[in-house]
């Protein structure tokens, strides 16, 4: 059912103020007209062109099914248009010159054409003459029926030949023209058409479909019925016979056959189908079909079944049939002007065809519709209802009443929730045809009320939303059927009902219809009790949103009478207990403001019920019944306050002693333990929260141990918690400690149990030395939610806890949500205390403490922890800027000279940091955060001080912007976050968030932050000292930053990035300008050992980016390059020959023009990925080429002390001059090797021989030590390049 979709009319209507996006959206994607006319008659027009190129031929008809599924939902809009269209192509198709494959192309677009108008407005355009008949029988010579790539032409030609069949003239004289070779049988139109019916029938696509429309048009005409419908009739039951639903063959058979037996029994006359129709209904009953697995067979059986029943009775209407109005307008002014007490039925007339017969055939056809009316498929289910309506249309009063008890037996318990949807169908149908007479609307009504709040739970799950759907559609289509005062006495029933499923229903659907419906029943009944009103508030719209449904509709509902306790008991009886937990919680909350409205009857009623409800077996009920008493306790309370009347006038002593028993009954009977006890825990928590709240008298009872016993007990074991539920026990477990402590803990007002408080807050502060990460979880936020009066002289104690907590200590790195919960504990405390500046650190938030209190939030703000569910320290970074927020705004309130300027510095530095960084969500929040600061103001200004740059940030970021830029896209936060590089402040952390953005993997983060960065370099270009300034903070970054791969990586990709594409060409001109000069010996410093892959090769792109910069820098760029085309890993030297390659393209001043050729050569003809042996020869061939010495291996003795045993020492390995030279693979970019201990095997190439000789006191080595050439080192000292020992001989 699809009343959902119905837009309620109720809804809001576009007002003036709507702008244009708001209008779109309203009217949806509604269409004027045929947008598309002149583009399609240009793609039609030029189809012969495109046949010979396939792909611009696929790209046409692509083109073509795009244009077309625009008007799928209004197909009416082509219809002015379908016949030139129809033209054009059967044009292609009737050309005799036409090639073979273009006839196909146009039948597919033909298809296209009809498969979104539908078949039968499309029938009447095609050429139906008496000479269309010949060809459309010669095109089918030329068809394969087992070619899947033309089913579409066989398609089309069928629904042509069924349409061109019905010429008014006697198809034998046709076969006057038939022209036949000796020898051959003559066969006629009539038996060839047959044929082409037959054989098509029984394919596998869609022509099956086009095949049974033309049976049921040629079968049915007068001159053919006469000679072939018997015949075709005892082929198709033959062939029902020998197919089985079993077999795929014997599907697709079996669907054809009772296609075209329904078709046939529909389009037939009945005194031509009636003779047959006993035979085919036992053929029917024998192929059980009802037991097929196939749902399309037992839909087409269940039509045919009602075809047959159809046929079996002889076509009248009903003269007992109820009728509302008339199908005429004047008739219907008639009506309206006599008595609206008028009754207009005829449901008491007896039938005016006294002794009708009926078959006793239609008994087994309405068996049949029965049995389909349970089918597990929706499909069968629905054609079996328009069955069960159309055959009672026929039947005699007391028959169709017998017929309405059988549809009525499916209403029973017994029966699945598949019964009972189909019993609503039937009945809507029933109802909408007239057939459900008022007498039965009482027994009907019942049903019906019970059906819109059918749910059955099946395992983690429940059905009957169908069920509820279609009960709401049952209501739909009586308040279209009946007249006001027939559904009278219903009213209230019905009314009730259809507002509980609106609001109350779990699923959006169905309370959408229930809307549709109670707004159909509002206009066209008029007897709702305040419809209108309602439907201004309930609308299509409205109900979407549970939440919205059940806290804010379903309250305004109730505030009339009418509909209060019915709402009420709803939710006791069906909500409370609901297996979906959020429903349970929502119908709790409902209730408490539900019952405000009816107090004395949810004292004295409900109230003992859902106590009684708390002691039940059942889980849900259980956990439903505690969340609902505590609500409720907590309404009534709330209520008599407000009316200043006792509580005793609510809550008795009877009940009272009833919510303090609940916790120590659930502990006695172990119900806090196993599966069940994740549940209790947290409805008990809220219990507690909620009558502490409520001020219920015990304080000084025992059962506050018990509670408070609970509160701890849960706080300690939240690692034995599910992970889906521990955060909202948690978060239970903290709300309740807080309310209990303020509300029970204190003498009088202000004023602590002094035992308690010492202990309480000792026991908490050792447990945040747990050992278990959500221990110490749940023990920091319970130090945070401590009322102030707890705290008194603990606070010192107290935050030197939630440092401790909040630190990165090595073995607890991984306890991040720990970390993040001590950080919001801390603070939650500074809120509690409260700030004075010149008071005592163990009471408030001073001068002493404050700094302490800062440190702490911002060293959160750097924690990039990470383990295998990602960058976990970001909850630490969100909770820190969130704290820094609400401390900071707390001391601009009420002591602002507490905020040094350095502290505000690098508080906003460190948000514009995090606002500049790759993940969405955090850099929205920080920028959230940034502009509350900036933008926080009091009655005498600005109540943040020392903001650096306030002027230009408040001109950068004005106030009337912040509510309407989205910092979660890339495309709005990049722009307006790169203008603070222009404030020297805060360059530097603004840069270093922009370098994870830039270097990062998203797309979108990447593009935005790359364009906007390159956009304010390039605003610099003219401004050299500016520029030198952002050079300079970049140096500084990556020097801050070495070897933090979080940083440095990325940080590498964005400097490649900016190098190519000439940020710092300003820079080139100089020879050994300082920036090249370090960032080369920064790159090199970087990589150093490194065999991180990523790292190498951003760095070998940075390396390429530096040979623009002339002089040294660019000699030692390109004798790194060249180190790394020796380096151990393949692919780091086939991307460096690769970055090269490109490099020597792009920087025409780098390679000699005369050696360019060979230069290109030997980078792009060796395999880099070959042995070290093979590429060293071609790596110093470049050498030579690129006038960059030769790197070479000097061996370099180095000595190690002996052994203090000589018993224990090993033979080491004494490398043969070659295996040194072979080492450098290793040490070319990974630095020396450390000597090696005991004997080992050096690598090197295959084949390399290793000489082992035992040593004595000390281990000799050999390490080789790379040269430039014969030049010393005295020039320019031994420079380290990649951990090799390196002379260059031109920097002298």
């Amino acid at each position: 059912m699809a009343l959902s979709e119905k837009p309620a009319a109720g809804a809001p209507e576009d007002g003036p103020e709507d702008g244009p996006e708001d209008a779109a959206l309203a009217r949806g994607s509604a269409l004027e007209s045929f947008g598309d006319s002149a583009e399609t008659r240009a793609l039609l027009g030029r189809l012969p062109a495109l046949l010979g190129d396939r792909a611009a031929r696929e790209g046409a008809l692509e083109r073509f099914r795009v244009i077309m599924d625009k008007y799928q939902e209004q197909p009416h809009l082509l219809d002015p248009h379908l016949e030139w269209m129809m033209n054009l192509l059967l044009g292609i198709v009737q050309d005799q010159t036409s090639p073979a494959d273009l006839v196909h192309l146009a039948f597919k677009f033909l298809y296209i054409i009809t498969k979104v108008r539908g078949y039968k407005t499309f029938l009447r355009l095609f050429p139906h003459e008496v000479a269309d008949v010949q060809p459309v029988l010669d095109m089918f010579t030329h068809q394969n029926p087992r070619d899947h790539e033309t089913w579409e032409t066989r398609y089309m030609l069928l629904l042509w030949l069924s349409v061109a069949c019905l010429i008014p003239f006697d198809f034998s004289r046709l076969d006057g023209n038939l022209v036949t070779q000796p020898g051959q049988t003559r066969v006629s139109i009539m038996d060839r058409i047959l044929q082409i019916a037959e054989s098509y029938l029984v394919v596998s696509d869609k022509a099956r479909d086009a095949a049974a429309v033309l049976v049921s048009k040629f079968v049915t005409r007068p001159d053919v019925k006469e000679k072939k419908m018997a015949g075709f009739l005892d082929w198709s039951l033959c062939t029902l016979a020998q197919s089985s639903f079993q077999t795929i063959e014997g599907v697709i058979a079996m669907d054809g056959t009772l296609q075209a037996l329904a078709q046939i029994f529909k389009h037939g006359k009945r005194e031509d189908c009636l003779p047959y129709a006993a035979t085919v209904l036992q053929r029917l009953d024998a192929c059980r079909l009802p037991n097929s697995s196939q749902t399309l067979l037992r839909k087409l059986g269940v039509k045919l079944a009602q075809r047959l029943g159809l046929t079996f009775l002889k076509p009248r209407l009903a003269q007992w049939r109820y009728q509302r109005g008339c199908r005429s307008l004047a008739a219907n002014l008639q009506l309206c002007a006599q008595s609206q007490r008028e009754p207009r039925t005829q449901a008491e007339t007896p039938d005016s065809e006294e002794g009708y017969d009926v078959p006793e055939e239609v008994e087994s056809v309405i068996e049949q519709l029965l049995v389909g009316l349970k089918d597990k498929d929706t499909i069968v289910r629905w054609s079996a209802a328009k069955g069960i309506g159309r055959v009672a249309g026929r039947l005699p009063r007391e028959l169709a009443d017998d017929v309405l008890g059988s549809v009525l037996d499916c209403f029973s318990f017994q029966e699945t929730d598949n019964a009972w949807h189909g019993g609503c169908l039937a009945l809507a149908e029933l109802g909408r045809r007239g057939l459900l007479l008022p007498s039965r609307l009482a027994d009907v009504v019942a049903v019906i009320l019970k059906a819109l709040t059918y749910e059955e739970k099946r395992g983690a799950c429940s059905v009957g939303t169908n069920v509820r759907d279609a009960a709401c559609y049952v209501c739909w289509a009586f308040a279209r059927a009946y007249e006001p005062q027939e559904l009278q006495p219903f009213v209230a029933g019905i009314s009730s009902a259809l507002l509980i499923a609106t609001v109350f229903d779990r699923n959006v659907n169905c309370r959408r219809a229930a809307s549709a419906a109670f707004q159909e029943n509002v206009g066209r009944q008029g007897t709702f009790p305040h419809g209108i009103d309602i439907l201004t508030t309930a609308d299509y719209f409205a109900v979407g949103n549970t939440s919205n449904c059940f806290l804010v509709i379903s309250k305004f509902i109730a505030s009339f009478p009418e509909y209060t306790q019915p709402l009420i008991d709803h939710l006791v009886a069906m909500k409370v207990n609901h297996w979906d937990g959020v429903i349970r919680e929502l119908s709790a909350k409902a209730l408490h403001n539900l019952v405000q409205l009816a107090p004395e009857y949810s004292a004295t009623l409900v109230f003992p019920r859902l106590l009684a409800m708390t002691q039940s077996a059942d889980l849900h009920t259980r956990h439903g019944a505690v969340l609902a008493c505590a609500e409720v306790a907590h309404s009534l309370r709330g209520l008599a306050v407000r009316e200043h009347r006792p509580v005793a006038d609510f809550l008795d002593e009877t009940a009272v002693h009833g919510l303090k028993q609940i916790h120590q009954q659930f502990h006695d009977r172990h119900l806090y333990r196993g599966l069940g006890g994740e549940l209790m825990r947290q409805a008990v928590c809220v219990l507690i929260e909620k009558l502490s709240l409520s001020k219920l008298p015990f304080r000084g009872d025992a059962v506050l141990d018990g509670w408070q016993w609970l509160i701890n007990d849960t706080l300690r074991n939240l690692r034995l918690m599910s992970s889906q539920s521990r955060e909202q026990i948690k978060d239970a477990a903290i709300s309740a400690l807080a309310a209990l402590c303020s509300e029970y803990y204190t003498k009088e007002p202000g004023q602590v149990e002094p035992a308690g408080q010492e202990s309480l807050v000792k026991q908490y502060l050792a447990e945040l030395q747990s050992a278990e990460e959500m221990t110490r979880c749940g023990f920091s936020l319970a130090l945070g939610a401590l009322p102030g009066f707890m705290l008194k002289g603990e606070l010192q104690q107290v935050l030197a806890g939630l440092r401790a907590v909040a630190h990165v200590s090595p073995k607890d790195v991984s306890f991040a949500e720990s970390r993040r919960d001590a950080v919001k504990a801390i603070a939650s405390v500074c809120q509690t205390v409260g700030v004075s500046a010149e008071g005592t650190p163990d009471e408030v938030v001073c001068r002493e403490n404050v700094g302490q209190v800062y440190c702490t939030l911002l060293d959160a703000l750097s924690d990039y922890s990470t383990d295998s569910r990602g960058d976990v320290g970001a909850w630490v970074r969100e909770a820190a800027m969130t704290s820094l927020m609400d401390l900071t705004l707390l001391l601009g309130r009420e002591q602002p000279e507490l905020i040094a300027a350095s502290t505000c510095e690098q508080v906003m530095c460190c948000l514009a940091q995090q606002a500049s960084e790759k993940i969405d969500r955090f850099r929205a929040h920080a920028a959230h955060v940034f502009m509350t600061l900036l933008h926080a103001s009091g009655p005498a200004g600005p109540i943040v001080p020392h903001v650096p740059h306030r002027e230009e940030l408040e001109k950068l970021f004005p106030r009337s912007d912040v509510a309407s830029v989205n910092w979660n896209a890339p495309s709005q936060a990049f722009p307006r976050v790169t203008q603070l590089l222009g404030l020297p402040t805060y360059r530097y952390h603004v840069l270093l968030g922009l370098a994870v953005s830039v270097g990062g993997l998203t797309e979108s983060t990447v593009r935005h932050s790359t364009q906007s960065l390159f956009a304010h370099v390039s605003s610099m270009q003219s401004d050299r000292q500016a520029l030198d300034g952002f050079a300079g903070t970049l140096l500084q970054v990556f020097q801050d930053n070495l070897l933090n791969d979080r940083v440095s990586v990325p940080l590498l990709k964005m400097v490649d990035q900016m190098l190519a594409n000439g940020c710092f060409d300003a820079f080139t001109t100089d020879t050994d300008h300082p920036f090249g000069v370090k960032l080369l010996a920064l790159c090199k410093e970087e990589i150093r050992k490194s065999k991180d892959v990523q790292k190498l090769r951003s760095s070998v792109a940075v390396f390429c980016g530096l040979v623009q910069f002339p002089g040294c820098v660019r000699r030692k760029t390109l004798l790194q390059l060249l180190l790394l085309l020796c380096h151990p890993f393949p692919v780091i030297r086939k991307t460096t020959a690769s970055q090269v390659y490109e490099m020597a393209l792009t920087y025409s001043d780098v390679v000699g023009a005369d050696v360019l050729d060979e230069v290109m050569a030997v980078l792009g003809g060796t395999a880099w990925d070959a042995e070290l042996s093979v590429i060293r020869g071609q790596r110093n061939r470049l050498c030579d080429l690129l006038g960059v010495p030769r790197p070479q291996l000097i061996p370099k003795v180095t000595a190690r002390p002996p052994q203090a045993s000589r018993d224990t020492q090993a033979p080491s390995c004494a490398r043969s001059p070659h295996a040194a030279a072979t080492s450098s693979r290793v040490q070319g970019v990974l630095g020396p090797r450390r000597p090696s201990v005991g004997p080992t095997r050096l690598p090197g190439p295959v084949g390399m021989q290793h000489r082992w000789a035992p040593t004595r006191g000390r281990k000799v080595t050999q390490k080789p030590v790379l040269t430039s050439g014969p030049h010393s080192d005295r020039c320019s000292g031994q420079r380290t390049c990649s951990g090799l020992h390196l002379r260059d001989p031109g920097c002298g």
